[in-house]
């Protein structure tokens, strides 16, 4: 039928997917890392800003303080993803489902909250496809 896709057999099949995948797991190592390595540099922003009142309140220290452990915590979370990244994806996931609560009980910040649930949508996608090849491996 002209202009509907089918799907092909063989391993021509997988070419997108293959695609998706490099291109998910690049960004969610890269990404976090960059991001991470920038809470010490304070290049992009001041992070301290995105940091809800009643966490800083939760966690010792201070802000700042916070926001470097956030930047370990980035950092690993990207390296993971670049290894393994069947785990990587939903711990990237998860950091972004705590981001968004973060800002959204903040009440603004919402533009960054609803781009970061992209995001997370990005990295379950992550997940689902290297579970998958990590099946059609074993």
């Amino acid at each position: 039928m002209p202009g509907v896709a089918t799907r092909t057999s063989g391993a021509g099949s997988q070419l997108g997917t293959d695609r998706a995948f490099g291109l998910l797991r690049t960004v969610f190592t890269i990404a976090p890392i960059a991001f991470g390595l920038d809470k010490f540099a304070g290049l992009l922003t001041d992070w301290e800003k995105y940091l809800a009142p009643w966490i800083d309140d939760l966690v010792p220290g201070s802000a700042h303080q916070a926001m470097l452990a956030v930047g370990v915590i980035e950092i690993v979370a990207g390296v993971v993803v670049a290894l393994w990244p069947r785990f990587g994806g939903p711990l990237v996931a998860a950091w972004l489902a705590g981001i968004i609560l973060n800002l959204v009980t903040m009440g603004e910040f919402y533009d960054v909250a609803l781009r970061d649930f992209g995001l997370l949508v990005a990295a379950l996608a992550l997940t689902l496809i290297a579970w998958d090849r990590h099946r059609a491996s074993a």
